[in-house]
């Protein structure tokens, strides 16, 4: 993995919060975040390889999509035992896709190198809860190589591998000394893979349907679990973690030439995802808890156009809960959420761009009986984020 850290470095500025179903990151282009990310059936530009690669055999030539995700979370906690809240700031990670469509053939490739999950959340040292969460970094970058197959002018499909190296970095109190701490840093990689299928049964109808693999990477790193590190640095220290599959059906109505209505229903095997053991660590092995529930979102998005390759669009989300209260960390504060979004964009014959903005709402939610009680209060997200594209065809 240390020949991977450049490459790593490079794509990943930095990392943002998973601010929705558990640390996914379904955000992936400015169109589809628009539109609420309801894009599956509708999937005309490049980032149809992560919202169904089936769509590229929309594209025609060469086809690239380069954009960056800008996110600034704002999670504030209120107890009887203190408050907290996180670095705002904003984080960036960015998106590249290539499609390439040969005249006069039913083929379709694609590239796509992004983030489909993250975390990054910071509450410094000072936080009623240092037992349970201090700050933490996750980051999953995805090469995601895919090829489409146009079986009829009204039905594609789609298969693609996905090549994921990771790394992870958390902290936390173990101790009521100020200096007692876990903490953790190390990589690994797994590879999986991704399907699609769009299908147009009439004039005004699109079908799509993205399915994504789970995968499970084991992290080597080293760890320190004393107030004054071991010799050498640390200690050889190894954890796994799940990620789990995921399925998004949709469904696209355009009336006419102007107007395209869309609702997605996405469904994520949260279940999969258990405790995180890390072995190896000085004192014993350290145990995250987790035990997730599976989700769904629910996603609607509508898109106008204006004419010569203007178009606006507008979208809202509600995602469900994955994280129980027994098992809920501040490092990942999921909860039942509400997002809004708008965007507008130009499509030109050989340059293009588009600019979507969202944010993210939960309304307060209020953890009680938690395995460590610290973590018991009142959680409120409001965040925002913005994502920028530009797009070539040539």
């Amino acid at each position: 993995m240390t020949s991977l850290r450049p490459l790593l470095l490079t794509l990943a500025l930095s990392t943002p919060l998973a601010h929705a179903v558990g640390f996914r990151l379904p955000n992936q282009d400015p169109e589809g975040i628009a539109r609420g990310n309801a894009f599956a059936a509708t999937a005309d530009n490049p980032s149809a390889i992560y919202y169904n690669p089936a769509g590229i055999t929309q594209l025609e030539g060469h086809d690239m999509s380069l954009g960056v995700y800008f996110i600034s979370t704002n999670v504030s906690f209120e107890s009887a035992g203190g408050s907290a809240s996180t670095e705002t700031d904003f984080q960036a990670v960015p998106q590249i896709y290539y499609t390439y469509s040969p005249a006069d053939s039913p083929l379709s490739f694609g590239l796509g190198v992004y983030a489909p999950y993250g975390l990054g959340i910071d509450y410094t040292r000072r936080t009623p809860f240092p037992t349970a969460a201090q700050d933490a970094e996750l980051m999953y970058m995805t090469i995601n190589p895919v090829v489409a197959w146009e079986i009829n002018p009204c039905l594609s499909v789609a298969a693609g591998v996905t090549m994921n190296p990771s790394q992870v970095r958390l902290e936390r109190r173990i101790g009521v000394l100020p200096f007692d701490e876990f903490q953790f840093e190390g990589d690994g990689y797994a590879t999986g893979f991704n399907l699609g299928v769009m299908w147009k049964p009439a004039e005004k109808w699109s079908l799509g349907l993205n399915y994504r693999s789970p995968t499970e990477i084991d992290y080597e790193g080293r760890s320190i679990t004393a107030p004054v590190p071991p010799f050498g640095g640390g200690t050889p220290t190894e954890g796994s973690l799940h990620f789990p599959q995921y399925i998004v059906g949709g469904i696209s109505y355009r009336p006419n030439d102007d107007w395209n209505f869309e609702f997605n229903l996405d469904w994520t095997d949260w279940d999969q995802v258990n405790d995180a053991v890390f072995v190896g660590t000085f004192g014993g092995n350290q145990v995250l808890p987790f035990r997730y529930e599976s989700t769904f979102m629910y996603n609607f998005g509508v898109t106008r156009q204006l004419g010569d390759g203007w178009f606006v669009s507008a979208g809202y989300i509600y995602s469900e809960n994955s994280a129980p209260d027994a098992t809920f960390t501040p490092l990942n504060p999921d909860s039942d959420l509400h997002l809004g979004s708008i965007g507008f964009g130009h499509r030109g014959e050989k340059f293009g761009w588009a600019l979507g903005y969202h944010f993210a709402y939960n309304g307060g939610r209020t953890v009680s009986g938690n395995y460590n009680p610290t973590v018991n209060g009142e959680y409120e997200t409001f965040n925002h984020a913005v994502n920028a594209s530009v797009r070539f065809r040539f």
